[in-house]
């Protein structure tokens, strides 16, 4: 488990010190503007040089990447994210199955379950926060969030509509 620890930067933003389970170091600088800062401490010289900038944009884009949103490891098929009382799962609408063809919006998930789909993946295809008239098909893994209770009526709710 990782070690994070949290500090404000008047004027500039907040930092974060990483220190990862395998020993590295690392640190993030948040700026006001939006753009981040990954920094990379160098034990040689024991100081922490910039490895790279990124746009606002640009961060989303690789914290979905990092957070399995595009491409999720067979291996981790089955993981679970917990921060605080957020769950974030992948959740598979099996091959065989009968989802009459319906779409986010006719399910009502969000009003019904409380959670709510943040991306649908189907092949190589990635749809980041599927709107209500995404139609959800056999084979799509959707990665939902939501509280513990959230997930598991969302689960019973596409269920329901399942014939395998």
């Amino acid at each position: 488990m990782s070690i994070v620890r949290e500090s404000d930067l008047p004027g500039i933003g907040k930092k974060y010190q990483i220190q990862t389970g395998a020993g590295d170091n690392m640190v993030v600088v948040i700026h006001d503007d939006g753009n981040r800062e990954l920094y990379r401490l160098d034990e040689d010289e024991n100081e922490s040089k910039c490895v790279m900038t990124l746009s606002d944009e640009e961060s989303r884009q690789v914290a979905g990447i990092i957070g399995g949103l595009s491409y999720k490891p067979k291996a981790l098929e089955t993981m679970e994210l917990a921060v605080n009382d957020l769950v974030i799962e992948w959740y598979k609408i099996e091959e065989k199955a009968v989802i009459n063809q319906q779409t986010i919006g006719q399910l009502g998930v969000r009003q019904k379950t409380g959670a709510s789909i943040i991306a649908a993946i189907k092949n190589e295809d990635s749809v980041i926060n599927p709107g209500p008239d995404y139609l959800i098909t056999p084979g799509t893994t959707l990665v939902v969030a939501g509280k513990r209770s959230n997930i598991k009526a969302l689960k019973e709710l596409l269920k329901s509509y399942q014939v395998v």
